[in-house]
């Protein structure tokens, strides 16, 4: 078999594995709709705890991913808790493990992506090259975390942000292994294709009732292209707080 195309699909394989954790939770959203012993919310609720299980005790993730899933997903109930108080977008089905409009499965989409990047980090065995500094690169994370709630109330400097993050990166490289080989890309790169594929993972989210924009509620309608943006920044900061603590972890060994 011709090397490259060995590469690909050792990629596209150790991708899929990757993408364990969420495929299960858009794959039980699909089963959501088959399920009439539970509110929707309530059975993936069930499902996302009973799979984080699984996958620890299986060995599939580590006690330290586990951490950082159960980090996401403290930040990602923080910011739904927010936005649907503000009417970004609504849950309108009934639950029993609703909060404030809020059902506690929703962290969980946002720890998939902190569990993707985990599983990525150590199958592709993830290293950076010319990372910036700790401190500017923890205040860009700090700061498009906030941006998500300041632009409610004041202008939304996401591309003012943008710009900072893209100077503070030019020079970053991540560097990955398939098959012992390494390959690399530009670390602004990583960020937008991640972007671009959780975007299409969301279309297929609202699709399937996970939740709705206002645009959405009459008949389903594709995501605006502007999420895109929103989901590279939320990838970039899922990635700093990936990647510092486990240079964190790497310094402390």
């Amino acid at each position: 078999m011709n090397q490259r195309i060995r590469a690909f699909l050792v990629f596209g394989w150790q991708e899929a594995l990757s993408c364990v954790f969420p495929v299960i939770v858009f794959s039980s959203l699909a089963l959501s709709h088959y399920v009439h012993f539970l509110p929707r919310y309530d059975f993936m609720l069930l499902v996302c705890v009973v799979a984080q299980a699984v996958l620890y005790l299986s060995g599939l993730e580590s006690k330290d991913e586990v951490k950082v899933i159960f980090i996401f997903h403290i930040l990602g109930l923080v910011m739904e808790l927010f936005k649907v108080h503000v009417g970004s977008w609504s849950y309108p089905e009934d639950a029993y493990t609703k909060f404030a409009g809020v059902p506690l499965y929703s962290g969980f989409m946002y720890a998939s992506v902190a569990s993707y990047m985990c599983q990525a980090w150590r199958r592709f065995d993830l290293r950076m090259i010319d990372w910036p500094h700790h401190i500017p690169v923890r205040i860009a994370g700090a700061l498009i975390y906030l941006n998500f709630f300041t632009n409610h109330y004041v202008h939304d400097v996401r591309y003012v942000i943008g710009v900072f993050v893209c100077v503070l990166f030019r020079k970053a490289w991540v560097v990955f292994h398939i098959e012992k080989k390494a390959y690399r890309m530009p670390v602004i790169v990583s960020f937008l294709l991640i972007g671009f594929f959780i975007w299409l993972a969301e279309n297929i989210a609202t699709l399937l009732g996970a939740w709705k924009y206002t645009y959405q509620h009459s008949s389903w309608q594709m995501v605006n292209y502007q999420k895109i943006s929103s989901w590279a920044f939320l990838v970039i900061v899922s990635y700093i707080i990936v990647a510092e603590l486990k240079m964190l972890k790497k310094d402390g060994d």
